[in-house]
């Protein structure tokens, strides 16, 4: 579930670059309208209501649903002004991110190996930010990273949901529900006429979107995340074939060893999680 998820996600980055030359809010909106219908869809299947487990966790609710918002919107810019795969992996520095928003958040501690591949993810990041005054590309790559910065503190919120009693089909209907409404005043002020094809991208990315997102419940539900976070950057793998074979994108050399730096680190945090952490603290 969690490589199908990746998969849903790098497709969906690359429909939404297919999409063409529109404004990121009216990509952002057509984006989560489809999965707002899908989880509305499975809400009334489930037949408990539109309402959130407790009013307590609303305003939780609304603090991920924003952050992930900023994200997304970062993350779309980046898609369009960057390598697919530059902006894959600035925003799968969102694990990270979370490490350090659930010391804030959830009150846990950061280990000193999860300290060690903090600071290692964070200098792989350099390599593909590569910040210099020569680098064209620096503003669209910052942004792409405070994407990464935005999806970790919301996916901490999820997880903080999820230990208050939230459904996690809920956590993703006022998600998408606040990414809509929060994106159609700029639609509405500043529309742009949408060909045949724009369209039918933006409906494909919204379906692999909702895909990629239940994709995601599903397989956090059925195992703890220390068994399937290094797995999800299979999604980096995805975006560099689809950006080669639809775009042409070839990454220099500097990004190839950003990307390798960050995956080892991933993969030092999973093997440690896995070999030293109680189940409880990684479920």
């Amino acid at each position: 579930m969690i490589v199908s998820a990746a998969f849903c996600f790098a497709t969906m980055t690359a429909f939404v670059r297919l999409s063409g030359d529109l404004p990121t809010f009216q990509k952002s909106f057509f984006r989560n309208f489809i999965a707002l219908i899908v989880s509305v869809a499975i809400l009334a299947r489930e037949g408990k209501g539109f309402r959130p487990a407790s009013r307590k966790n609303w305003p939780f609710l609304l603090a991920r649903a924003a952050f992930g918002t900023a994200g997304l919107l970062m993350n779309f810019y980046a898609v369009d002004h960057l390598l697919l795969a530059d902006a894959s992996m600035l925003n799968k520095m969102s694990p990270f991110f979370a490490v350090i928003a659930s010391y804030f958040i959830l009150k846990e501690k950061i280990s000193p190996v999860q300290g060690l591949s903090l600071i290692g993810a964070f200098i792989g990041a350099l390599f593909i930010v590569k910040p210099t005054f020569s680098n064209m590309d620096l503003g669209a790559s910052l942004i792409g990273l405070m994407g990464g910065l935005g999806a970790g503190v919301a996916y901490t919120f999820v997880r903080f949901l999820g230990k208050r009693g939230e459904r996690k089909s809920y956590i993703v209907f006022a998600f998408s529900a606040f990414s809509c409404l929060s994106a159609l005043p700029f639609v509405l002020a500043n529309p742009v006429p949408m060909t045949a094809k724009q369209t039918a991208c933006l409906v494909i990315a919204g379906l692999f979107a909702a895909g990629g997102q239940f994709s995601v419940t599903g397989a956090y539900s059925c195992a703890p995340a220390r068994e399937l976070s290094v797995y999800d950057y299979s999604q980096v793998v995805f975006s560099a074939l689809l950006g080669f074979f639809l775009f042409g994108d070839v990454p220099d050399v500097y990004s190839f060893l950003g990307y390798i730096i960050i995956c080892g680190m991933a993969g030092l945090t999973f093997w440690y999680n896995n070999h030293h952490l109680p189940a409880k603290e990684t479920a």
